[in-house]
């Protein structure tokens, strides 16, 4: 089991750094700018991408590798009383978008997390992004390449398992963590 899980793994790793590449490479510059120009991150997904989006946000905040000033980026998903109401009052496919709509200016990065691509409440945040002018990337697996399209950075892993899509989808987020940092000091 370990040694079966740990070579798919591999696979699906080499098989993102020849796919992914130039997507990742542009979504990097993209952030990159954006923070160095004064703007932030909202990041966001459901279950496993939730916490995904906190590692990334805490990444940004405190540090990934250097010593540096803290960066601007908020996970939406940590707020209990923003997501209860707004899923009481509104709908359960709106509580990363209210928050786009609250937190959100032209220029910042909306990060939307989904190993599906496909789940409504990530899909409405990055329409509601759009909708206010900011860069809108969709970390997603080959399931959600059609929905990833959609959007400024597209970033498929190359794989419909859930866990690969997540192992791949961390070393994505610590690219993107470290581009950001190598931008801030140039």
């Amino acid at each position: 089991m370990i040694d079966a899980h740990l070579s798919a793994l591999a696979a699906v790793a080499l098989a993102a750094r020849d796919a992914m590449t130039p997507s990742l490479v542009a979504a990097s510059a993209a952030m990159a700018a954006a923070v160095r120009d004064g703007h932030k991150v909202l990041a966001f997904g459901n279950g496993g991408s939730a916490t995904q989006a906190q590692h990334f946000a805490a990444e940004l905040v405190v540090r990934y590798k250097d010593d540096r000033p803290g960066l601007p980026s908020i996970a939406l998903t940590c707020d209990g009383a923003i997501l209860t109401a707004c899923a009481n009052d509104y709908a359960y496919d709106y509580v990363f978008a209210r928050q786009v709509e609250a937190l959100g200016r032209p220029g910042d990065v909306a990060l939307g997390l989904s190993t599906s691509g496909t789940s409504p409440n990530v899909v409405k945040a990055l329409e509601a992004a759009r909708a206010r002018g900011l860069v809108t990337i969709l970390v997603t697996g080959s399931r959600g390449a059609a929905e990833a399209a959609k959007w400024d950075h597209g970033l498929v892993v190359p794989s419909a398992e859930t866990a690969h899509v997540q192992e791949v989808t961390l070393a994505v987020l610590h690219l993107l963590c470290q581009a950001v940092e190598n931008g801030v000091r140039s």
